[in-house]
């Protein structure tokens, strides 16, 4: 009889902590690149960021102006809904539809920004905001979409992914994209993205 009581308390211990655990720990599945990050919400108000664009809407086609074959300057961005205690913001765009035959691992990281302050709702035309990162053409700014046409797919989605921190990251200008998501991990209190679309004629 003692060792059932001894068991059941054992599973009451296990289920409360399983509740506490998920009330505490949110998991956001990313897009396709394969960025999963475990959100913290215990230090955060539970305000979700979002982030968008005046020169496009979700899913859409992203203005010739900011790609390879116009101006090659970054699109404007709003930024709302960062969370309370969040330190820092991440801006990451990046391409996961790259010809294996070109990049084996299918992405082209197009603009890397870190140690945004938090305090940030625009990001302009052309600007830049924080510590740029080096992106996948070896320049530390923003690189515009420039799909091979002669590959498929030809028509590449951009992901603009956004990460709300509760730290600064120890990194200087020109870290990579990959030493960027490394310094975040476990930092990461909320995640937004924003997609867009672009096929050269």
């Amino acid at each position: 009889m003692r060792n059932t009581l001894t068991l059941i308390g054992l599973g009451f211990i296990i289920l409360f902590a399983g509740v506490w655990y998920a009330f505490n720990h949110v998991f956001i599945p990313s897009d396709d690149t394969n960025e999963n990050f475990t959100i913290n919400t215990s230090n955060s108000m539970t305000s979700e960021p979002k982030i968008t664009s005046s020169a496009f809407a979700e899913g859409a086609s992203i203005p010739s102006k900011f790609t390879c074959d116009g101006d090659q300057v970054s699109p404007p961005l709003s930024i709302s809904g960062v969370p309370e205690g969040a330190k820092s913001l991440v801006l990451i765009m990046d391409d996961p539809d790259v010809p294996k035959q070109l990049k084996p691992d299918g992405v082209f990281d197009h603009w890397v920004l870190f140690n945004i302050p938090p305090s940030t709702t625009e990001i302009p035309e052309g600007g830049s905001v924080g510590t740029p990162g080096g992106n996948g053409a070896g320049k530390n700014a923003y690189t515009g979409p420039c799909p091979p046409p002669q590959y498929e797919p030809s028509e590449h989605r951009y992901f603009f992914k956004l990460y709300a921190l509760d730290t600064e990251l120890p990194l200087k200008a020109g870290a990579s994209k990959a030493d960027v998501l490394k310094s975040l991990e476990g930092h990461v209190l909320a995640q937004a993205q924003l997609v867009g679309k672009y096929k050269r004629q």
